[in-house]
C-alpha cells in the first residue's frame, strides 16, 4: 500500500475565510499587543515588535488581501513565521482574526490555486483543500515574506503618490 506524503498546516481566520500555513514555518503564536508603527511603509505593515530582543515586522494579512482592516479583539493573534529565502533567514508576524485547528493533509488531497486572470495576483497561494463544509486556502509563506516583493510594494506604493 503506498502512503501519501502528509503535512500539517496551522489554520486561521481572516475576514469569514479560512487560511493555513505549513506549521514547519509557525515559530510561536502570540496573542494581540500594540506594535511600535513605522514610517513610509506600506498600510499593510503595521509596525514592528519586540520578540525576545528580535526586531519583528508586523504584517496585517486583512489589509495585505485587500479587506477592510478590523478592530483588534480578544481572538486577535500574531503568528510569527520563519522561513529561509534564498541565503536568508526571515521573521515576520502576521495578524490574523483567530486561530482556528492544526490540520493533518495528504499532498493528494491539496488543489493548484485557480487561474484569476492577470490582474489577480495567486502568488500567495500555495493550494486549496476542501474539507468537510469548508474551504482552506493555504499560503505559500515564502511569497507571503520574500523580501524582494516587500521592497517592489514599497517602490510602487511611493510611484503612486
Amino acid at each position: 500500500m503506498e502512503q501519501q506524503a502528509t503535512g500539517q498546516y496551522l489554520s486561521f481566520s481572516l475576514g469569514g475565510e479560512e487560511y493555513g500555513v505549513d506549521i514547519l514555518k509557525v515559530r510561536e503564536i502570540k496573542g494581540w499587543e500594540p506594535v511600535r508603527p513605522l514610517p513610509d511603509t506600506p498600510p499593510y505593515i503595521r509596525g514592528v515588535m519586540d520578540l525576545r530582543g528580535l526586531v519583528v515586522p508586523i504584517i496585517d494579512l486583512r489589509s495585505r488581501f485587500g479587506l477592510e482592516r478590523a478592530d483588534c479583539t480578544a481572538t486577535t493573534v500574531i503568528i510569527v513565521l520563519a522561513s529561509r529565502i534564498g541565503e536568508r533567514q526571515v521573521i515576520a508576524g502576521v495578524v490574523v482574526d483567530s486561530v482556528s485547528d492544526v490540520l493533518d493533509l495528504d499532498s493528494s488531497a491539496i488543489r493548484s490555486a485557480p487561474d484569476l486572470g492577470a490582474e489577480i495576483d495567486v502568488g500567495y497561494i500555495h493550494g486549496m483543500v476542501t474539507l468537510p463544509e469548508r474551504m482552506v486556502v493555504l499560503l505559500d509563506v515564502e511569497a507571503l515574506l520574500d523580501p524582494a516583493t516587500l521592497a517592489m510594494e514599497v517602490a510602487e506604493g511611493r510611484a503612486r503618490q
